[in-house]
């Protein structure tokens, strides 16, 4: 017997091959999803089960005609912070450049000053406000980075309390240090001992209490040359953690090549992305993460080359990027949105950014991503009549309930 069965479905299982969206079952010949404990058992239409459901699983749901997705994933947060910075969003708007934020005390380092004042309980509760608005719209995974600490004691307390947002919510969190994230108040000018501190005391400290499950860097001007990047990917390297680089946001120095080289799990930004590290990218399996929602807010005018990544299979992940500064976005839905409005993503690529691709990025591809047996019974079921309408629509949510690990839980 299998725990539970939902019948009455359309699934967009969101794997290959097959129809889009990797559908099965329509309105006339509906689907199935099984799960056994915490893995989805069985998919196929309701005509193809074995049995009457009822003599199948302990629990049967009807899911009212309703398409089912695999849970949304969200792999590119910096969800753990304090404070805010609406007044650098004014700044902007009166004709502030970001790096010009960045270099008069402003941008990363604002938030690292409200960061280091807040104590862990205080970084969890504003967290935890913004993973629910994730949450509601289907997310069941999601990364969150430090970097705003800057030091050993206030690295690992971000981590800290990034763990602790899975026991608020019915959330799988991923963690990364990005603790190469800015150059800190107290080394200001000395980048190279910073990254020493990065290399033989943080990241060592974090991977030691079990904290990071990735390593990530900012590689930009206003940031880390590709020499320190690579030294704090060697120290990742030497831990057993993999990479993930900030790269080709705002210049093009060769980040994504770089983190190829070391068989990174993706490379995030990429609007100033050459040919060549789109190859490179494509040779070593980087997933190529897309933040809209920072493009957005800064105003970019430069769009990451799409049709290479397409012409080269780079698999394509998009994320809401939800930071203080350049995305203060809580809504992955708005962000398919602007996946296909911007970047001219199609709908059915969006979504597959969000789920199966977004499980790539962190590295959770075997377990996560799409609707298949044996895989994490976490999916979202959605109000409407086709796919397409998750990146279609702004400001209604969809969601008409979540299960994670086998268990509906909204």
């Amino acid at each position: 017997m299998w725990d539970a069965i939902w019948t009455g479905a359309r699934l967009a299982t969101m794997t290959t091959g097959g129809a889009p969206y990797g559908a099965i079952g329509t309105a006339d010949d509906p689907a199935a999803i099984a799960v056994a404990g915490d893995r989805i058992a069985w998919t196929g239409r309701v005509s193809e089960l074995p049995g009457a459901p009822e003599t199948l699983a302990h629990a049967v749901h009807d899911a009212g005609g309703r398409w089912i997705t695999p849970g949304l994933i969200d792999a590119h947060t910096h969800l753990v912070y304090g404070g805010d910075r609406a007044h650098e969003f004014e700044l902007r708007l009166n004709g502030a450049s970001y790096e010009e934020i960045a270099r008069a005390g402003g941008g990363i380092r604002s938030t690292v000053t409200a960061t280091r004042a807040a104590t862990e309980e205080e970084l969890v509760a504003s967290a935890d406000r913004r993973l629910a608005a994730l949450c509601a719209e289907g997310v069941t995974v999601v990364e969150v980075k430090s970097g705003y600490g800057l030091d050993l004691d206030n690295e690992l307390k971000m981590l800290r309390a990034a763990r602790r947002l899975e026991e608020r919510r019915p959330v799988t969190v991923r963690t990364t240090l990005l603790a190469a994230h800015a150059v800190p108040p107290e080394y200001q000018g000395r980048p190279d001992a910073y990254i020493d501190e990065v290399c033989h005391r943080i990241l060592p400290a974090a991977a030691e209490a079990g904290l990071a499950d990735a390593v990530d860097a900012f590689c930009e001007g206003i940031g880390f040359t590709p020499a320190q990047t690579e030294r704090v990917f060697q120290a990742a390297s030497r831990h057993g953690l993999p990479v993930k680089l900030h790269a080709e946001q705002l210049s093009d120095l060769g980040g994504a090549a770089l983190a190829a080289r070391f068989g990174a799990l993706s490379a995030d930004h990429l609007e100033y992305l050459s040919e060549d590290g789109v190859k490179a990218m494509a040779e070593a399996g980087t997933v190529a993460m897309l933040l809209p929602g920072a493009f957005y807010c800064l105003r970019e005018t430069k769009l990451p080359p799409i049709d290479a990544l397409r012409r080269y299979g780079v698999p394509i992940a998009v994320s809401t990027d939800c930071n203080p500064g350049t995305s203060p976005i809580s809504s992955l839905l708005t962000v398919l949105n602007m996946a296909c409005v911007l970047f001219r993503l199609t709908p059915e690529e969006a979504l597959a950014g969000a789920t199966r691709n977004a499980a790539r990025a962190l590295g959770l591809q075997e377990s996560h991503g799409t609707l298949e047996p044996g895989k994490a019974a976490d999916f979202a079921l959605w109000d409407i009549d086709r796919p397409a309408e998750l990146s279609y629509r702004i400001g209604p949510n969809p969601c008409a309930g979540v299960v994670k690990a086998g268990r509906p839980v909204a």
